[in-house]
């Protein structure tokens, strides 16, 4: 009979969708750690920069708009998303951005959203 049980059920190992660290040229973000590395310096984030930066970081190239992100990292709906994603984004842009007027990591598609512009490296 336990044997029938474990066909049914079918028991598999659990294994991780994504990486536990995201590596990107200058850029190291730790998820289980919840540590984001500048150039091999911690930077220190808070709850909602880092959350948005893991969001975006996670898929590399794809655009998000302002309310995905808000209702990703927030998880409250996005009615009055506009100016608390904005301010994030400029705060975490002054705090990773060797150039925070000229981003290599967090792009904007005016009209659109935002994007992580980096490609992941090495692993």
């Amino acid at each position: 009979m336990l044997s029938v049980l474990s066909d049914e059920i079918g028991f598999e190992p659990v294994q991780s969708v994504t990486s536990p660290i995201l590596s990107f040229p200058g850029l190291e973000i730790k998820l289980y750690q919840r540590r984001v590395l500048r150039d091999g310096e911690d930077i220190s984030l808070t709850r909602l920069e880092y959350g948005t930066l893991a969001y975006l970081a996670s898929s590399p190239g794809r655009v998000f708009t302002q309310e995905q992100i808000f209702e990703a990292v927030w998880d409250m709906n996005s009615d009055s998303c506009h100016s608390s994603v904005v301010n994030v984004i400029c705060n975490l842009r002054k705090k990773i951005e060797l150039d925070s007027k000229n981003p290599a990591y967090i792009k904007t598609l005016l009209g659109v959203g935002y994007k992580f512009g980096m490609e992941r490296s090495g692993g």
